[in-house]
């Protein structure tokens, strides 16, 4: 059995919360126009965008070397603006048992946060926790904001 793992992150916005959960819902495909130095492409593989069961395809850059991860929108509450991806091919699902990315924008103390949360099992104890993917989404998120913040 693998080793679990969970990783979190949060952003202040300073953009409006409705608009970050607008982008990674129904219009994910602006997020490579917003963030160039992280995301480099995007591709809807299968169904509609913004829908539960949806597959798409991400091109990235992370630490330098040219990524993919395919995913498939496994939830999505508009209501509480959370969203879930879970890879089931790509770069990080090759060397990791699973993967997935939680999305939730919250407001705490009349702040409006962008919150990850990455969930994964590592096969063994040599291959290394994603805290490099964890700082990719963390400066994805912050361009995403500056962005709309401008």
């Amino acid at each position: 059995m693998g080793l679990k793992s969970v990783l979190c992150g949060k952003v202040e916005m300073k953009a409006n919360k409705d608009v970050f959960h607008d982008i990674f819902t129904n219009k994910p495909h602006h997020v490579f126009t917003m963030s160039p130095l992280h995301v480099q492409g995007f591709e809807l593989l299968e169904g509609d965008i913004g829908t539960v069961g949806s597959k798409i395809c991400w091109n990235y850059t992370l630490d330098g070397e040219k990524k993919i991860s395919k995913q498939i929108l496994e939830t999505i509450d508009h209501e509480k603006k959370v969203l879930t991806l879970k890879e089931f091919e790509g770069d990080v699902i090759d060397k990791y048992d699973s993967f997935k990315a939680t999305l939730h924008i919250e407001t705490k103390d009349e702040i409006d946060l962008v919150s990850w949360t990455l969930e994964y099992e590592r096969p063994n104890e040599n291959v290394p926790e994603l805290i490099n993917l964890l700082n990719f989404v963390v400066g994805m998120t912050k361009a995403i904001d500056d962005h709309h913040a401008n």
